[in-house]
C-alpha cells in the first residue's frame, strides 16, 4: 500500500487492502490506519472518506486513532469546523477523544495563529478531565513563541509545572530560543539552570542557540563557560558552536584567545573547517593584524581552504599599503595559483606600489606570470 501511494497510485492502495481478505488476511484497524494515513498525507480526503463510510462493511469499528487521522486533514485544510465536528462525533459514537485528538486540533489553530480558539481547546480538554502530557504543553508554548509571544508560552509553561507535568527538552528549548531572540539571554541562560536541575540534559542545539546569543552580546567569556559546563553535561561542542565563539572572540578583537581555541578544537577531535579559517582571517585583516593574517592563510591554503574574494583583495592591499611587497607578491602567487584572480583596485594598488618602488622586474614578472595564467585557464 505505502509503495502505490508513494508511487501516486492510491487507487492500487485502496485495492489492495479489499483484496486482503481473499488471501485469508483480515483488514484490520491497523492496516485501516495505515491505508487512511496515505490517503491524507497525499491530500486525497475523498478516497479516505470513501472507506470510512464502509467500515461497516468491513466489520470495523474506528477507533480513536482513525478519528485523529481525519481530525488531522481537516487542520492541515484549516476546516477546523470539521475538526471540531469529528470530536463531537467520537462523544456520540462514545469513542472518547484522548490527548492526541485535542493536540492535534490545537496543533492546527496554533499554526494558523489562532491562539484564542487553541486555549479554548486546551481548557475543553482539562474540563473532560484528560491530562495533558508534554507534547500537548509544547503545541500551545510553540503557538505563543511564533506569535512573538514568550510571555504567553512562559505562562503555559508555568501552568505545564503546576499540574505536575514534566518539562521535557523540547518544551525549555523553545522558549530559551525565543527568550534569547528577544534579547533576553539572561532569562534564557536561568532557564537553562533551571532545565539541569530538573535532570533534563540539554541537547547541543540547546547550548548552541544560547552561545550563540551570548557572543551576539559580547559576553564571550560567558559563552566560554557554558562550553565547559556543556561538556561537564556530557554534551560535545560541534564545529557549528565553536565557529560561533571565533566569531564572537573576532568581535572584540581577542585573537590569542581564538588561536587557543583553535588548539582546542584540533585536541578534541573537532577539526577547524573552511568557515572557522575564513571568519578569523576576515577579521585579522580588517584589524590590520597581517602577520597573524599570514600565518592563517599559510594554514588555510595548506589544508585546500581558499579565503573569501573580498577578504584575499583586502590582505593583499593591507600588505601591499604597509610597504610588505616581498609578502603581497608571494601572497599573490600562493592565491593565483588557486585559481583567484584579484579585483580590478587591488591590482591598480599592487602595480602603484610596484612603480613607486621602481621595483620594474617585479611589474614585469607579474605581467609575465598573469600571461601564463590566462593562458593556462584559456586552454581548458
Amino acid at each position: 500500500m505505502k509503495l502505490y501511494c508513494r508511487a501516486c497510485m492510491p487507487e492500487k492502495s485502496k485495492e489492495i487492502f479489499y483484496r486482503m481478505r481473499f488471501f485469508n488476511c483480515k483488514p484490520s484497524l491497523r492496516a485501516l490506519s495505515t491505508l487512511l494515513n496515505l490517503f491524507v498525507e497525499a491530500g486525497h480526503l475523498d478516497l479516505a472518506e470513501e472507506v470510512f463510510a464502509d467500515l461497516r462493511n468491513l466489520r470495523l469499528v474506528p477507533n480513536a486513532c482513525i478519528f485523529n487521522i481525519f481530525i488531522k486533514f481537516h487542520c492541515k485544510a484549516e476546516n477546523f469546523e470539521k475538526g471540531f465536528e469529528i470530536l463531537e462525533e467520537m462523544d456520540r459514537v462514545q469513542c472518547a477523544p484522548n490527548v492526541i485528538s485535542y493536540s492535534t486540533l490545537m496543533d492546527g489553530l496554533c499554526r494558523v495563529g489562532k491562539l484564542k480558539e487553541a486555549v479554548g481547546v486546551f481548557e475543553e480538554m482539562l474540563t473532560k478531565r484528560i491530562v495533558p502530557d508534554a507534547l500537548a504543553y509544547n503545541v500551545l508554548i510553540n503557538g505563543f513563541c511564533d506569535a512573538g509571544n514568550v510571555n504567553g508560552a512562559m505562562k503555559i509553561f508555568d501552568v505545564m509545572k503546576e499540574n505536575r507535568c514534566k518539562p521535557n527538552n523540547v518544551n525549555f528549548s523553545s522558549i530559551m530560543n525565543d527568550l534569547c531572540k528577544e534579547g533576553r539571554a539572561h532569562e534564557a541562560s536561568e532557564l537553562l539552570g533551571e532545565m539541569l536541575a530538573t535532570g533534563c540534559r540539554p541537547d547541543a542545539v540547546t547550548y548552541t542557540t544560547l552561545i550563540n546569543f551570548v557572543c551576539k552580546e559580547g559576553r564571550t567569556q560567558e559563552a566560554r563557560r557554558m562550553i565547559v559546563e556543556m561538556k561537564a553535561a556530557g554534551c560535545v561542542p560541534d564545529i557549528i558552536t565553536y565557529n560561533i565563539l571565533i566569531g564572537g572572540l573576532c568581535r572584540e578583537c581577542k585573537f590569542e584567545e581564538v588561536f587557543g581555541v583553535l588548539d582546542e578544537m584540533s585536541r578534541c577531535g573537532c577539526v577547524p573547517n573552511r568557515v572557522s579559517y575564513r571568519i578569523l582571517l576576515s577579521f585579522l585583516c580588517k584589524e590590520g593584524e597581517l602577520k597573524k593574517a599570514l600565518a592563517i592563510l599559510d594554514q588555510m591554503l595548506k589544508r585546500g581552504f581558499i579565503p573569501h574574494f573580498e577578504t584575499s583583495n583586502a590582505l593583499l592591499v593591507g600588505l601591499t599599503k604597509a610597504g610588505k611587497m616581498p609578502d603581497a607578491t608571494k601572497t599573490l602567487y600562493g592565491l593565483a595559483d588557486r585559481g583567484f584572480a584579484p579585483a580590478e583596485g587591488t591590482w591598480n594598488c599592487l602595480i602603484t606600489s610596484v612603480c613607486k618602488e621602481r621595483k620594474l622586474r617585479s611589474l614585469k614578472g607579474f605581467r609575465e606570470y598573469w600571461e601564463e595564467r590566462i593562458s593556462y585557464f584559456l586552454s581548458l
